[in-house]
């Protein structure tokens, strides 16, 4: 496996995830957000690009398999989805919630580095 190009794919789902973050939960504390969906939609053309290129980083750091990318995206979704959530709406982590989140770090544990 290629680290360097695991880390790449990584770095760009992270940054996609905080901005799909951005554009879907802005609309709770920013009001030009709440009032400008339609033009805060349009960064959705950064997150495609950004998630195209996690894609094919991770798929080429796992010689091809696209299983790891989808695994590791979710993951790092329900980590990132939970962070913001608690730093900017203030929601509390909930037994279950935190659950959740320990789940999402073991399926991105397995995915990285249970070898074959």
């Amino acid at each position: 496996m290629n680290y360097k190009t695991l880390l790449i794919g990584i770095l760009f789902f992270i940054v996609s995830q905080i901005v799909i973050w951005f554009q879907s939960h802005l609309q709770f504390f920013n009001k030009w957000a709440s009032d400008n969906p339609i033009i805060l939609s349009s960064v959705g053309v950064v997150v495609s690009y950004g998630s195209i290129m996690a894609t094919k980083h991770i798929a080429e750091a796992f010689g091809g398999l696209v299983y790891p990318s989808r695994f590791i995206g979710f993951s790092i979704g329900i980590i990132l989805f939970a962070l913001l959530t608690w730093i900017f709406l203030k929601e509390p982590l909930t037994y279950k919630s935190g659950v959740c989140i320990a789940l999402a770090f073991c399926i991105l544990a397995i995915q990285v580095f249970w070898k074959n």
